[in-house]
């Protein structure tokens, strides 16, 4: 199953555990009003919050900082979650989903499909994964857009699902299969 104390490295990120020492850079990009919420999460409210959601949240196995090389700063998360773990896909054995969001100043500058791209060769060619699922609510098509320049495909859309915030929302469903991205790297 994963190690917990890796560190991988992209072209330009550094994906690696999260510390509690990094907590004032994630509520420096998470408590960004235009971060959370749109992904289903509330903005972290304090560094002690975000203290608490990288004990609670951050620390799952396979969860990761997205690290800029060129800072050494933390500014955004990513990581892969198993069946028996917390997840909006209805999952079989041998599927994961992958969960992604990085701090406003960095959008559009690639740096979530960089990452995205790492996990999903660690989920094909290293954890034996399947089929890898990723969800987005109405509204939030920056993550499709990530979804999409990944190789994700759309599988199904979900109404009526009550989202961590409380209310009810719409999502959508891709997935990329082990073929699919076979397909992609030949």
């Amino acid at each position: 199953m994963p190690d917990n104390d890796l560190y991988f490295e992209t072209l330009r990120l550094v994906l690696r555990r999260w510390s509690e020492a990094d907590a004032p850079s994630l509520y420096r990009y998470a408590s960004d009003p235009e971060v959370g919420p749109v992904a289903g999460w509330p903005p972290h409210t304090s560094v002690e919050n975000s203290q608490e959601i990288i004990r609670s949240v951050l620390s799952a196995p396979e969860t990761y900082a997205v690290v800029l090389k060129t800072t050494g700063e933390p500014v955004g998360s990513v990581g892969i979650m198993f069946g028996d773990g917390v997840h909006s896909a209805a999952m079989e054995a041998a599927d994961a989903e992958i969960g992604y969001w990085i701090g406003r100043p960095y959008w559009g500058q690639g740096l979530i499909p960089e990452a995205v791209r790492f996990l999903l060769h660690r989920c094909f060619e290293t954890l034996g994964i399947r089929r890898v699922w990723c969800g987005y609510y109405d509204d939030n098509m920056k993550s499709r857009r990530v979804m999409e320049k990944c190789g994700f495909t759309y599988h199904h859309t979900e109404t009526g699902k009550v989202s961590p915030l409380g209310d009810v929302r719409t999502e959508h469903f891709m997935l990329i299969t082990s073929d699919e991205w076979n397909r992609r790297i030949e």
